[in-house]
């Protein structure tokens, strides 16, 4: 087992895993960049350095300074967390041509899935249910192309190869406007990932976001940890997660959980990792898989009782799994509500010095963060300042937790999307379950129009 983990982060991923390595007895280092050098999270560690100034590209996404870092301080693995570098394979290959461990997946299998096509071709072979598209990168031959496109029908969505975070997307509706389509999606294409390359899958026009989560060993041992349903989002980013899915088939979805064990098995996967599914019609169909741990695991860690950070560092050093696919069980619902630093009517981030800070409790509470009242949440990095987890017996009882836990929430000196969570749970569509990706920006729009209301008192949420 390592000694000592340096964690690639920042903020309440890299409080989770300082969390997991002192259950562990591993000594952390954290890195930070100046602009949270006043942190009072950092304290958790047991070393924490400085790796550069505030701008990303120069603190934590630059590899050469973590790199730096890791082999000033002694440490013999990497944890990268989410975001940043996490599911970039050339860091996690100079990470292990540096001989350190890379707490996820070989830079080989993280390079074949954050390639789109090659990961929807792994997908196939291996029995996963796909949405029907393209077989590779799209014809550049006008005709050609309309042909695919004739065969994959109408509407159909143009997708960046090598994108992600609701980037490089483009719905097409109708044959004529196909050629512009495709030519405005590589460029965005190559100006944000750095490839032309796109695809096209037909256009789902009502599906919810279900994942499978799996975790695996370099044993060839792997098991999938049920799933949750991450369908309340805005512009693509989720803001709120569930376990299990509401109203899907339990049956259908162990055919699918034991379809993703098997090709991990394929690909020789190695730790944690997430396949992401449109769900319509009673069908899954895979999109993509994220080669890392989701913001969203605490919701699987609430119903199964396993910490998947902890099974993470394990395989990473080696060990078999703690347990075999017989072992998992689910009991009870499980929420994850995630708490951004930002207006909840214009969704403009809302960074500043927390002067307030109460948080809710209670038997079926759980809320993650780095947070503390005269902490300063900076303007260079992601929003989320915390993530609240309800889990109760049942999914309305789950619901009334997390209501009650959100009037508990108190912030003060920053604005947060409090209020707009309680409203999505107050909404009769979300309580009767299975809403689609579409439904809360129909919400929104509805409740924008509401003129002589507000989602909440600004000031304090």
């Amino acid at each position: 087992m390592f000694r000592t983990i340096l964690i690639a982060n920042r903020g309440e991923i890299a409080v989770r895993i300082m969390r997991a390595c002192r259950q562990m007895d591993i000594r952390t280092v954290a890195v930070f960049s100046e602009a949270d050098a006043g942190a009072s999270y950092l304290r958790l560690a047991d070393r924490a350095v400085c790796i550069g100034p505030a701008p990303t590209q120069r603190s934590y996404g630059d590899p050469a300074v973590i790199l730096l870092a890791a082999e000033a301080t002694g440490a013999e693995a990497i944890h990268p967390g989410y975001g940043f570098l996490s599911e970039n394979a050339e860091f996690a290959r100079q990470v292990e041509e540096a001989g350190l461990a890379f707490i996820g997946p070989p830079s080989h299998v993280i390079a074949m899935m954050g390639d789109k096509i090659a990961a929807k071709r792994a997908m196939l072979a291996a029995g996963v249910p796909c949405v029907p598209g393209s077989d590779g990168a799209l014809p550049s031959d006008p005709a050609a192309l309309q042909a695919l496109a004739a065969e994959i029908g109408f509407p159909l969505l143009v997708k960046a190869a090598a994108g992600g975070g609701g980037r490089g997307m483009r719905v097409v509706d109708r044959a004529a406007d196909l050629q512009g389509a495709v030519a405005l999606t590589q460029q965005e294409a190559q100006q944000f990932f750095g490839s032309p390359e796109v695809y096209a899958e037909r256009y789902l026009r009502t599906p919810r976001h279900v994942e499978i989560q799996v975790m695996c060993d370099k044993h060839g041992n792997a098991v999938w940890l049920g799933e949750r349903d991450c369908s309340s989002q805005r512009r693509h980013q989720k803001l709120l997660e569930e376990t299990p899915a509401p109203g899907i088939d339990r049956d259908l979805v162990r055919q699918v959980g034991e379809r993703c064990v098997a090709a991990c098995q394929q690909i020789g996967y190695v730790g944690a990792g997430t396949f992401e599914f449109l769900f319509e019609d009673g069908q899954f169909n895979f999109i993509e898989m994220n080669t890392r741990l989701q913001v969203e695991h605490t919701v699987t860690e609430a119903v199964t009782g396993r910490d998947l950070v902890q099974a993470q560092i394990r395989v990473a050093a080696g060990e078999s799994l703690p347990w075999r696919q017989d072992e998992i069980t689910s009991t009870g619902h499980a929420m994850e509500c995630r708490i951004n630093a930002e207006d909840p009517v214009s969704f403009a981030p809302s960074p500043g010095r927390i002067t307030r800070w109460n948080v809710p409790g209670g038997p079926y509470v759980r809320f993650d963060t780095h947070m503390s009242a005269g902490d300063t949440v900076p303007r260079h990095y992601d929003s989320m300042v915390a993530k609240l987890i309800a889990h109760a017996p049942t999914r309305a009882e789950a619901i009334r937790a997390m209501d009650g836990a959100l009037a508990e929430l108190q912030v003060e000196g920053v604005l947060t999307n409090r209020s707009l969570h309680r409203r999505i749970l107050a909404d009769p569509d979300f309580r009767a379950g299975g809403v689609s990706i579409h439904h809360l920006e129909t919400r929104l729009a509805h409740w924008r129009g509401e003129t002589t209301e507000r989602l909440d008192d600004r000031r304090v949420g």
